[in-house]
């Protein structure tokens, strides 16, 4: 059967270079934290970069893999019959929306009403027992990003009610109330509370820095569940493995690294990885109610400035300090006039990384294999590639499908790395900006509302 083979499905980049903006230094630097700045943004820089270099090797390494590899059996071996495992019944899917209403409003009452720690514990016990070991993990109000994303772009997919619904109501509490819902509802973020022994501080810049992680996630996940490529979040889950007793040996690893990291830099993948977190951080930055450290005035006696293992706690403003930092006007509207410059620089490089980031679709995966190597048709042991011939389609057919789903990876690179450098710039503006605080207070968009910092206020409830 003759078929085209000569068909090309990569894209030339259609974006300009960039000319780099280089400032010259007309006089010595003479104020000290000048200079501390300068090396922290060099810092932010480098980590970003590796950071995003890391994450687009990992899935190209991913990508270049056999979708489905041919198992081996001994001979004489039968191959049984597939057999569909029963749905979950509803009323029982339903009964788990109604166990994540309870706890979510148990995990509110202890944080803002009782102010109590020790039910919060209790109650990540529960959830960690409910809703990891006892429901492995599944379904999760994280990985359901990626459920509501397919829906809004494959008319095909239809999110279930119970899915929305864990995807939904954190967002709804947070709104309301902080972030209640990873102090005690959450297993991914209960598994790591529970292992926190010896936590140490990181510096501002590390945390910052690290803090741009959850938003590369957060848009890799977006772009890989709007094409319908991958399930990123679910797929590199640390903990589902040990939720569940059966993740690879690599997946086992990766958890047991992440609760050995959490005795001492508490809850990693909450605070520098958990895409869902990003969520509920804007939700929780405008919550009407949320945890205080104190129940009445501060009588400011910093005791509760090393109760917070995630530095998650903001001091009161010094303001000779902020003037003598140097940091007015004039920097913060330089800072703002070049977010525009970092969105279109992120625009760039999501345009040029499209291609190599479209590799981990199956479909283009598939057809660039049948093109390069196109004796592989033949393969008997290449799953993919018989699964393909069995489908009945062409090869004009193949080529013309992952040109579609390429022209959305364009797009979406495009949107995504927009959105990383708009990230990245109001992030540089967040460090000239101070707030005026009076009292010691919970970060309203990092506090976990643990209420680790109640039990060290020696104000009376």
């Amino acid at each position: 059967m003759n078929q085209k083979t000569d068909i090309e499905i990569s894209y030339e980049p259609r974006a300009t270079s960039c000319e780099s903006l280089v400032s010259s230094h007309q006089s010595l630097v003479k104020d000290t934290e000048y200079c501390d700045w300068k090396l922290a943004v060099l810092k932010y820089a480098k980590f970003a970069l590796f950071t995003f270099a890391f994450f687009l090797s990992t899935f190209s390494l991913t990508a270049q893999q056999q979708r489905f590899p041919k198992p081996e059996f001994d001979s004489g071996y039968t191959q049984p019959s597939p057999v569909t495992p029963e749905p979950r019944a509803l009323s029982l899917e339903y009964f788990d929306v109604l166990v994540l209403l309870l706890v979510l409003s148990a995990a509110t009452w202890f944080a803002l009403k009782s102010r109590s720690r020790q039910g919060i514990l209790w109650l990540s016990i529960f959830t960690l027992a409910y809703f990891g070991f006892y429901r492995n993990g599944c379904i999760c109000s994280i990985g359901s990003i990626q459920n509501v994303t397919l829906t809004l772009f494959d008319a095909t997919y239809a999110i279930s009610l119970t899915a929305l619904l864990f995807f939904l109501l954190p967002l709804l509490f947070t709104l309301f109330f902080g972030r209640t819902f990873c102090a005690g509802a959450c297993p991914l973020g209960a598994i790591q509370d529970l292992v926190v022994m010896k936590p140490i501080s990181l510096p501002k810049w590390l945390n910052k820095t690290l803090g741009l992680i959850p938003y590369l996630y957060l848009s890799l996940a977006v772009l890989f569940a709007a094409t319908g490529t991958d399930f990123i979040i679910c797929r590199y889950d640390p903990f589902v493995g040990i939720f569940r007793m059966d993740a690879k040996f690599h997946m086992v690893v990766l958890g047991v690294a992440f609760l050995l990291m959490g005795m001492f830099v508490a809850r990693p993948y909450c605070r520098f990885l958990c895409p869902y977190g990003v969520l509920l951080s804007w939700m929780s930055r405008f919550s009407k109610w949320h945890l205080s450290i104190t129940p009445s005035k501060c009588i400011q006696c910093k005791l509760c400035t090393n109760s917070c293992p995630f530095d998650a706690i903001d001091f009161p403003t010094n303001e000779k300090e902020v003037v003598k930092s140097g940091l007015g006007p004039k920097r913060f509207i330089t800072y703002a006039l070049i977010i525009p410059l970092w969105m279109v620089l992120g625009v760039f490089v999501g345009a040029q990384s499209h291609t190599f980031l479209s590799k981990a679709n199956p479909t283009i995966y598939l057809a660039e294999l049948m093109i390069s190597k196109p004796e592989i048709k033949e393969d008997l042991d290449n799953i993919d590639v018989q699964t393909f011939r069995a489908s009945g389609k062409s090869m004009e057919q193949l080529v013309e499908e992952a040109e579609v789903i390429r022209d959305k990876f364009y797009i979406g690179s495009m949107i995504a790395g927009g959105f990383m450098g708009l990230v990245i710039g109001m992030t540089l503006l967040n460090t000239v900006v101070f707030r005026k605080r009076q009292d010691y207070e919970p970060h309203r968009g990092n506090c976990f509302s643990c209420a680790r910092c109640v039990d060290y206020c020696p104000v009376e409830k």
